[in-house]
């Protein structure tokens, strides 16, 4: 009896609505304190030091800032960067393609060691694999004397820059289209299988568009992460001044010979590349929000 009489003090009477249960949250004073942490961090470590590197650029004049970058080897490392990510990003758009469609569209053996093999430059010092290239094809190395007697230069000159570029770089292509492939699955391809389109046609006409903002995204990391590059590059350049040098290397010389200006003026065009890398990803998502929703639905 006196268990029946708590049950039926517990229970809402007959047309009353029950008052819900407010949802569980944390208190605004602890939302403040999380904001203005977040905003404190942002600030000390992303803010401040892009504000001082165009403030060091640009406080003595739009003069001197413009002659640091059409200084020739200013030029000629703007040039040979840009001519890296050139020919680094177009191969990892190939291999993350290619090597993205096998693990998520097939099993077969060695699919962990591929994907490990994928993320090991994550796991791996920029300098260390700077020196593995230079171990592989120094003058020391065992292919050194071939490579001396037909006259072929990697290492101090710009193969020796691309493949370093190419093996710091190219896990971020793949890395972003894994885990869309894997979502989207495999019924769309055996459909279009059934239906008698060829393993390209799949490819070209399903496949491809429904990762087409994933290869853009991969190829925007990509490309700032092969300008930005400076360990491995920083092994295997050799530190040419006007032949060899990339725009961060530029900027350590310029620095270590206390030129100031020139080297903030260069380094803002590193930051000036960073930007504008953020905001065309930004416009892009908001130009083709619903596309890439339903793509990734």
């Amino acid at each position: 009896m006196p268990a029946e009489i708590v049950i039926a003090s517990t229970a809402p009477a007959i047309g009353q609505r029950s008052i819900p249960r407010p949802a569980l949250g944390e208190s605004p004073l602890v939302k403040a304190a999380l904001i203005g942490v977040a905003l404190v961090f942002l600030l000390l470590f992303l803010v401040i030091p892009l504000v001082a590197v165009f403030y060091e650029a640009l406080h003595q004049g739009f003069g001197p800032y413009f002659d640091a970058l059409v200084e020739p080897d200013a030029v000629a490392a703007m040039e040979l960067t840009l001519l890296a990510a050139a020919v680094a990003v177009p191969l990892n758009l190939v291999f993350g393609v290619a090597a993205s469609w096998c693990i998520a569209k097939f099993e077969f053996r060695g699919k962990s060691l591929l994907i490990t093999l994928i993320d090991l430059p994550f796991s791996v010092s920029p300098v260390i694999s700077g020196m593995v290239f230079v171990l592989l094809f120094g003058a020391q190395s065992w292919i050194g004397p071939w490579l001396r007697a037909h006259d072929i230069q990697i290492i101090f000159a710009l193969p020796g820059i691309v493949m370093a570029t190419v093996f710091v770089t190219f896990p971020f292509v793949a890395r972003e289209l894994i885990p869309l492939m894997q979502e989207q699955g495999v019924d769309e391809e055996e459909a279009a299988r059934v239906l008698g389109a060829s393993g390209w046609q799949t490819f070209t006409r399903v496949t491809l568009p429904n990762i087409r903002w994933g290869v853009l995204y991969g190829v925007l990391l990509c490309n700032a992460r092969a300008m930005g590059e400076f360990g491995a590059v920083s092994v295997v350049s050799g530190h040419i001044r006007g032949e060899t040098n990339t725009m961060p290397l530029h900027v350590e010389i310029l620095y270590n010979e206390y030129n100031f200006v020139a080297a903030f003026a260069v380094a803002s065009l590193l930051a000036l590349l960073a930007l504008v890398t953020l905001v065309v990803k930004s416009l892009l998502e908001w130009r083709y929000a619903d596309q890439i929703k339903a793509t990734r639905r």
